[in-house]
């Protein structure tokens, strides 16, 4: 019977993922580096602001951090309740995954890797898919929190196999959005009217989520809305990148997709959403799809 929930880290993701918590749990303990941000949380859901000290004392304690790094960072600075399962829903790194499972374990903590996908829309509405890897008793015990967010949840593997899943998921949304930035491009060279082309193309086989949702909500009425960094996307892809090359495996499209979009991100303005890598293919070509 789960008592307690913390959740750790209330960015654009987290703050939204947290605001469930209280509809399902009497005791919601929230921090955040900027310490405001969890007041506000606080107000403005019926959460409890607490220090990082007290918020490690809950039975389930949710991450939601940029990097493994810092998930790593913090957890060295704290005492975890004895029998707490600390699902860390960061898109994180596999093997970071496998080593925090391994050091929780002698203190009786278990540690699932659990990123989600969704995008902030998922968040708010609570229908984030959440990939899950572990120990099957620790997915059990948490899944009732999980569930408040999440609405596809799957129990994967074990450490480190929920973050290989996100990884490799965001790898293909990679691939996706440089073929059609290339696709596109090429039509507009040729006249043809995009618009009327991408309706032909969602009710074909080249069919993607891209071409479903982010070309037509993002890139074609330029709007380019920040909810998913394209920073973020190159240290995902840059993650799935190393999964190739750990298990020796030849996967050209998946390097050479990496290097794009690590580019992208390093010409791309501050503060750039994913899909706004398609501005250096508009560069290159002199074509803005639009």
């Amino acid at each position: 019977m789960i008592q307690s929930v913390a959740f750790i880290g209330l960015g654009a993701m987290g703050y939204r993922m947290a605001a469930h918590l209280p509809q399902h749990f009497d005791t919601v303990y929230v921090w955040n580096r900027n310490f405001e941000k969890a007041k506000q949380h606080a107000t403005e859901y019926g959460t409890q602001a607490v220090e990082l000290e007290q918020a490690v004392q809950a039975d389930i304690i949710f991450s939601c951090l940029p990097t493994s790094k810092e998930v790593e960072d913090l957890i060295a600075t704290v005492q975890i309740k004895s029998g707490a399962v600390w699902v860390d829903c960061t898109s994180g790194v596999p093997a970071s995954a496998k080593k925090l499972s391994q050091q929780l374990k002698i203190s009786n903590v278990d540690f699932l890797d659990a990123p989600v996908s969704g995008q902030t829309i998922g968040a708010e509405n609570g229908t984030l898919t959440v990939m899950i890897g572990g120990e099957a008793a620790a997915f059990e015990k948490s899944l009732p929190a999980i569930q408040a967010f999440g609405k596809l949840i799957k129990h994967v593997g074990e450490s480190g196999a929920g973050f290989a899943v996100k990884a490799v998921n965001n790898m293909l949304l990679a691939v996706n959005l440089c073929s059609v930035a290339e696709g596109f491009t090429t039509l507009k060279a040729h006249g043809v009217n995009l618009h009327e082309a991408l309706d032909c193309i969602n009710a074909s086989s080249g069919k993607s989520g891209v071409t479903e949702m982010v070309l037509p909500q993002r890139i074609l009425n330029r709007a380019f809305p920040l909810t998913f960094a394209l920073p973020l996307l190159a240290k995902d892809t840059g993650i799935a990148l190393d999964l190739v090359r750990d298990a020796k495996l030849s996967a050209p499209v998946i390097a050479l997709t990496q290097s794009l979009i690590q580019a992208a991100s390093n010409l791309a303005e501050k503060d750039s959403d994913f899909s706004s890598a398609v501005k250096m293919y508009e560069s290159w070509n002199k074509i803005t799809l639009e």
